[in-house]
């Protein structure tokens, strides 16, 4: 991977993390504690929807986000063929050591 690879794998990885990390904002600080009181108003299964996103919506949330973000990296990582030069770096010492072994 040259340098101009690098730095483009390194701004898709950043502008990821920048959109997850506003969708949990928004979900935990804003609906969570700032618009929990007109959340309130809407109420789903006996429960002030505020109350959901407070407790319950912000850690689901989390996880669904951390879902995405590993999904995505590996789109990524795939298209710019992070980790398969690891993986035939460690391929090629591994048949080394057993040549070396065997000779």
């Amino acid at each position: 991977m040259d340098e101009s690879q690098r730095r483009e794998y390194w701004r898709t990885n950043l502008r990821l993390m920048a959109i997850l990390l506003t969708v949990w904002f928004c979900v935990s600080y804003l609906f969570g504690i700032l618009l929990v009181v007109p959340l309130n108003n809407i109420v789903i299964n006996g429960f002030p929807l505020g109350f959901w996103f407070a407790q319950q919506g912000s850690i689901i949330t989390f996880v669904i986000l951390i879902g995405v973000y590993v999904w995505r990296m590996d789109r990524l990582d795939d298209h710019y063929d992070v980790g398969r030069v690891e993986e035939q770096r460690l391929a090629d010492e591994v048949r080394r050591a057993r040549e070396q072994e065997e000779g």
